[in-house]
């Protein structure tokens, strides 16, 4: 019984783990500001990430919303219309609004 229940914590721990690597793997570049990087192919681990950049307007583009049947991501799995991708957006639009109201 216990070696089951090692086992399952062992299997989500690298779901998880997994799923976190997904999320963050949505960067933003302040030198870059018009862009963000996003996974090509399924990350196997920080080091051996292969990123494109796409256009900022295009991070959480539908909002939520469902994605038109022929919709085509550059992302893997779609991950910048992810719900953490809108809330990346939203937090990188705050912090460039905050940035041009100091200059």
């Amino acid at each position: 019984m216990n070696s089951s229940l090692v086992l399952l914590l062992v299997v989500l721990s690298c779901a998880l783990a997994a799923k976190d690597m997904m999320r963050k793997s949505i960067v933003f570049d302040k030198n870059t500001p018009d862009v963000f990087y996003c996974p090509i192919h399924k990350p196997t681990g920080f080091d051996k990430l292969i990123v494109k950049a796409r256009p900022l307007k295009k991070l959480c583009e539908y909002e939520g919303e469902p994605l038109p049947e022929d919709y085509k991501s550059d992302c893997y799995q779609d991950v910048d219309e992810s719900d953490y991708a809108c809330k990346e957006k939203y937090r990188i639009m705050k912090r460039l609004k905050k940035a041009s109201a100091d200059d």
